[in-house]
């Protein structure tokens, strides 16, 4: 059970699954309502899925500094009410004959405002409910809820939009963001204000974000591979679609079953690590975790129509079940190394900077297959993905066996 025992880390977790099967069905229901209801073209399409992302690069710096400033599960409610009304005005709006373009355009970009806030929050209001030596379990069975959210809720959504419509669809997504707030306003556990450390500049407070970055040399390294294992991981996801299709030419079924096996990985990820950070230690599982499931990723460029097709499920299992408790591991490295009073403005720094090669890795993605091919461009990403751990091996990290002794000692 670990941390299931805490009831109030039984509650936040309760408003994750609400909060996370909301965000994948609105994923599917959120487009789906621009093409079904307002007939968007693709360039409005792609302007709605960016605008739900950019108030990440735009204000994710900032929010770090200002959610320091804020009690985080406030934070959280606030953000999930917010969402639940701007989600809830969709079929309102389209009842009334008010629905537009803009209007979605309107709702996206301040739902992913509030996201931004909700996601620096939660990473940091972690280490308030459960204890330091819990931190992995706790991290490992959120991780767990993540996935199970990106595996179940486009499936959901797709079922919901076809029996009730996208529109009422959405309605059922505000509705999960209000099953959170009430999770949440169950917590007994104080909301620990915040203290007067926090109170500089706004400049000043991201610019302390980047200076305690590099100032912890584990945490440097770690935030260096991070960012380069996405831009390679970024690259791969952008061709997988096209590589399936027009290289491997698989059915349009079969690659989506194909595309799921991501999620898996991500599950059994979830699943597996509170065992194994416990039973090994929460530093050695993180090294050993993407140093092990790395060289899968080179069976990915050999997926064929055949029963090499399989290589590709393998890889993106092996690739997500480690990156899943990579990320719990780092995560929970961050949440014990950096001080309570900074801990949302390193969240952020770190977030803004390894999400940022995401973008990046993409639009590369699309230039080295312009030039030499896709399957001849998977294989330099995976063989830079194999490359991206390097760093690591010259850092402490493959020395320790818990993030929790190793903070002890220094």
């Amino acid at each position: 059970m670990g941390v299931l025992r805490n009831p109030d880390f039984l509650r936040f977790l309760s408003s994750h699954v609400a909060n996370e099967l909301g965000a994948n069905v609105a994923r599917v229901s959120l487009p789906l309502v621009a093409v079904l209801v307002l007939h968007a073209s693709p360039l409005e399409l792609g302007t709605l899925s960016a605008l739900q992302t950019v108030a990440f690069l735009v204000i994710g710096l900032p929010a770090g500094v200002w959610v320091d400033r804020m009690r985080k599960r406030r934070v959280m409610l606030t953000s999930d009410l917010i969402r639940f009304v701007l989600l809830g005005s969709i079929p309102l709006a389209y009842a009334l004959g008010l629905l537009s373009i803009p209007m979605m355009f309107a709702i996206a970009l301040l739902a992913g405002t509030a996201q931004v806030f909700n996601d620096v929050a939660d990473q940091t209001y972690t280490p308030e409910l459960v204890s330091r030596e819990s931190l992995g379990d706790g991290n490992a069975k959120l991780e767990f809820v993540r996935s199970g959210g990106a595996l179940a809720g486009p499936s959901l959504g797709g079922l919901l939009v076809q029996v009730v419509g996208a529109p009422c669809t959405l309605l059922a997504t505000a509705l999960a963001s209000l099953g959170s707030v009430l999770f949440l306003s169950r917590i007994k556990t104080p909301d620990e204000p915040p203290g007067e450390a926090e109170r500089s500049g706004l400049i000043k407070g991201i610019g302390e974000g980047f200076a305690f970055i590099w100032s912890d040399r584990l945490l440097r390294v770690i935030v260096a591979t991070t960012g380069a294992t996405n831009l390679c991981i970024s690259a791969v996801l952008a061709l997988s679609v096209l590589f399936l299709a027009d290289v491997v030419e698989l059915s349009p079924g079969v690659i989506g079953v194909l595309l799921m096996s991501g999620a898996v990985g991500g599950l059994l990820g979830g699943a597996t690590g509170s065992f194994l950070f416990k039973r090994y230690g929460t530093a050695r599982v993180t090294f050993l975790a993407i140093t092990l499931s790395s060289p899968f990723g080179l069976l990915l460029p050999m997926t064929q129509p055949d029963w090499r097709v399989s290589f590709f499920t393998i890889a993106s299992i092996a690739l997500s079940w480690g990156a899943i408790l990579y990320n719990v591991g780092q995560l929970t490295y961050r949440q014990l190394a950096a001080p309570s009073h900074l801990l949302a403005r390193v969240n952020a720094t770190v977030r803004f900077m390894v999400y940022g090669t995401l973008t990046v890795g993409a639009l590369l993605g699309g230039l080295v297959a312009q030039q030499i091919g896709v399957r001849q461009a998977l294989w330099v990403f995976m063989l830079c993905r194999l490359l991206s751990f390097l760093p690591l091996l010259f850092s402490r990290l493959p020395r320790l066996r818990d993030f929790a002794e190793a903070q002890a000692k220094s």
